[in-house]
């Protein structure tokens, strides 16, 4: 990267971008399974616990009759789930190693908080899902394993946990390997690590067990250490949603209009023609500053201010893209959806629509099928979709936006559906064909105008 005049050379792009490498994984599996425990294995093992924290453990666990620290309070620290010694709600802790950094979300294993795990792994880049070993694959197992693949989490690590209850044995080890990879695989997850340990005795967790020799793969730190996480920006179509407006009011510039944000995908260049969405106007990149300095080009997921050499009508929530690389803005749009609130979606709710800086309103025309991740079949025209459904919808929006497929980017691919009486999150949604192929969709007649406004 040059430093005397301020510009960037794309050329250095993968070595700053791999310069602060940074891994987001989530855990997942049933109710004690292990998974707190694995994670405070984790930071302890890697000394990434303070003292105080680790004395509160040991207090904590002491008032409960134990003789050692319950590593799982580590990551437990809501009241209710150390009284009832289960996750409930996505704990999110961050720490380093020399290698890497890290963000974990270790998610609930209960059934009814599917959700939560959608939540903790929809940014993930690689998903731990344990199994008791004494219990092998069982349902909830399968049901993680759908979800991560249904949010296109790259790597998928299998952790077969207390192999010190069946006596550390090989056999039991590679038949639960041989059932969860076949199953994964059918799902398209696309790469598969098994690794057997014990999180409560420490077996492969940081470091190698000396009493699975049998066993010459990572340990689960060294393979969070070494998985590839950095990309090549340059091979996606550059999205820069547009945040806010940039008008200083100054002497020095007093013409000056930016338009800030976090580039989403891809990379953008001086010079550069792109299009604005939902307009379709287009202009020329002027100018690029990324922390008040002028720079020749971005790339994601940097924040930079763009400059463009015309005068047009762009505020938060257009989209900035590549005028030979921009998607078609539609009013409808069929999607993978997690439901997440209590109350049901039904055909025709009302709703409004987030994506990326954008926030329309929109009507739930269809849900042609829902999902049922024990046996991966489809229920046509469910009716209505319940906490933790997934399932098919078809929405019409009050404007045109421009939303790329899941499969093709993970950022502006997805969107929110938000009550918009209170501004609760109703649904997390995946454009396109996330997971299944698509169920077939009939399109209603559209209705008649009523007195709310919401004819689209």
């Amino acid at each position: 990267m040059s430093t005397t005049t301020g510009h960037t050379d794309l050329t250095d792009l993968t070595e700053a971008t791999s310069a602060t490498s940074l891994l987001r994984f989530a855990t997942a599996g049933s109710v004690d399974d292990g998974k707190s425990t694995l994670v405070g294995r984790l930071l302890h093992d890697s000394k990434s616990v303070l003292a105080d924290q680790l004395e509160a453990v040991e207090h904590a666990s002491r008032n409960r009759g134990q003789d050692a620290p319950d590593l799982a309070l580590l990551t437990d620290g809501l009241r209710a789930e150390r009284e009832q010694g289960i996750t409930i709600d996505v704990a999110y802790r961050y720490f380093a190693t020399p290698r890497r950094r890290f963000i974990l979300a270790d998610t609930p294993g209960h059934v009814q908080y599917t959700r939560n795990m959608v939540t903790g792994a929809s940014t993930a880049e690689l998903a731990i899902i344990l199994v008791d070993a004494r219990n092998g694959v069982v349902e909830q197992t399968r049901r993680h394993a759908a979800v991560a693949a249904l949010l296109r989490v790259p790597h998928v690590v299998l952790a077969v946990n207390k192999m010190d209850l069946v006596d550390y044995a090989e056999p039991v080890f590679a038949a639960i390997a041989k059932e969860f990879t076949a199953y994964a695989a059918s799902l398209g997850v696309p790469e598969i690590t098994a690794i057997p340990i014990s999180a409560l005795a420490g077996d492969n967790v940081v470091t190698p067990s000396a009493t699975m020799d049998w066993y010459a793969g990572p340990t689960v730190l060294e393979h969070l250490e070494t998985v590839p996480v950095t990309h090549d920006p340059s091979v996606e179509a550059a999205r820069f949603p547009v945040q806010y407006v940039i008008r200083p009011q100054s002497a020095e510039h007093p013409d000056y209009r930016g338009y800030a944000g976090q580039l989403n995908a891809g990379v953008l260049r001086v010079g550069q023609q792109v299009t604005v969405l939902p307009s379709g106007r287009t202009s020329t990149i002027e100018g690029i500053d990324n922390l008040g300095r002028p720079v020749d080009v971005a790339w994601a997921p940097q924040s930079v201010t763009v400059r463009l050499a015309d005068d047009l009508d762009i505020s938060r929530g257009d989209l900035l893209v590549p005028a030979d690389e921009r998607p078609a803005p539609s009013q409808d749009l069929t999607a993978t959806v997690c439901h997440l609130h209590d109350s049901p979606l039904r055909p025709g709710a009302r709703v409004l629509l987030k994506h990326t800086t954008r926030t329309v309103k929109a009507i739930v025309k269809q849900i042609p099928s829902r999902l049922t991740l024990d046996d991966l079949s489809q229920q046509s025209e469910p009716g209505e979709l319940l906490p933790n459904d997934i399932g098919r919808v078809v929405l019409r929006t009050a404007e045109p936006l421009a939303v790329d497929d899941y499969s093709t980017s993970r950022r502006t691919g997805s969107f929110l559906l938000i009550d918009p009486a209170d501004g609760t999150t109703l649904t997390a949604g995946m454009a396109g064909d996330a997971f299944t192929e698509a169920a077939d969709q009939t399109r209603q007649e559209r209705p008649t105008a009523d007195e709310d406004g919401w004819d689209f």
